[in-house]
């Protein structure tokens, strides 16, 4: 029996959960799988199992592992090689472009990478119509150097040719990008600038999510206050590491979730949200700061506020009785 089918992970691929039932007591968990997501082949289960991507009950198991009632087994499914992708004519928001790079305000509610069971509507779909020149020229993952979360809006940079790609990522691995973000969050932050320095790795029971984990990788986020309204506040958010879901999981852990974060919220910041009338989290990817692959020159790329975030601290601000 199938539990959670198709979930879409922000890393760009799709993971399943499933769960055996007795008439798959003792069914080998290649084939188990296998028969329950039939758009994957039993080798490509194999492949799957090996790589860790395959877990029982949280543990990587063979893939002659026997099935027991009860079980939960997690599938996490990679993203769908872009040369598979169909090019769609979908519009996109383009704050900059030159011979090497494209700059976009990316919309919340859209996916970055497709991943199976969702080829369709995501950025790569987008820039595969807008830009083919960027799969000729034989870029990997059709120019995705770094990805925002499908309910997440903001800057995002796109490489279109290898030697800009490799220039990105190395400015990446080197920590010489800089990342802004503005987040409602609830409750009140007392704190005017906090460092959130605890590590991240994928939550152990649930690979869906993101968790702070003593054995996960270095994680390093700054939150400034911008403005408080009472029962929630609205802070920039410098992210110094690029974890996946990391500015998520952080105001999380410090009892601080983003409204709107279905995920990682709690039942009191998501009454508040459903309150607001909030219909995605409240995250935005307001600046960039890179040095473009062409020439050497530092820029730094800003997107406006989104609508939907403004007109949630409007409300707030008004609960409070400030003009803005």
């Amino acid at each position: 029996m199938v539990g959670d089918r198709g979930a879409v992970d922000d890393l760009g691929g799709e993971v399943f959960e499933l769960h055996p039932g007795d008439a798959h007591r003792n069914e080998r968990l290649d084939r188990y799988v296998a028969s329950e997501l039939p758009s994957l082949s039993r080798s490509a289960v194999q492949a799957l199992i090996e790589e860790g991507r395959i877990l029982v009950d949280g543990v990587r198991r063979k893939a002659s592992f026997k099935m027991t009632p009860g079980e939960v087994v997690q599938v996490e499914v990679p993203p769908i090689e872009p040369e598979t992708v169909e090019p769609e004519d979908i519009p996109l928001d383009v704050l900059f472009e030159d011979d090497d790079v494209i700059v976009i305000n990316k919309a919340a509610g859209m996916v970055v990478h497709p991943a199976a069971g969702h080829s369709s509507g995501t950025l790569v779909n987008a820039l595969r119509f807008h830009w083919n020149e960027i799969s000729a020229h034989g870029t990997e993952r059709s120019g995705i150097v770094h990805r925002l979360d499908k309910d997440t809006s903001g800057v995002m940079i796109v490489a279109k040719h290898n030697a800009a790609m490799q220039s990105l990522q190395q400015q990446w691995l080197d920590g010489a990008v800089t990342k802004r973000y503005m987040a409602i969050v609830h409750g009140s932050v007392e704190e005017e600038e906090a460092i959130i320095d605890v590590p991240i790795a994928r939550d152990r029971t649930d690979r869906k999510r993101m968790a702070v984990e003593r054995e996960g990788r270095d994680a390093l986020t700054i939150v400034r206050v911008r403005e408080r309204f009472g029962r929630a506040s609205f802070l920039d958010v410098d992210l110094r590491t690029g974890r996946t879901h990391q500015i998520r999981v952080h105001l999380a852990f410090i009892k601080h979730p983003i409204l709107g974060d279905v995920v990682y919220g709690t039942p009191a910041s998501k009454s508040m949200s459903r309150d607001l009338g909030i219909r995605r989290q409240q995250l935005h990817a307001v600046e960039l700061g890179i040095v473009l692959p062409s020439g050497g020159e530092r820029r730094t790329f800003v997107a406006q506020t989104p609508s939907d975030i403004q007109h949630t601290i409007e409300v707030l601000r008004s609960e409070t009785g400030e003009d803005g």
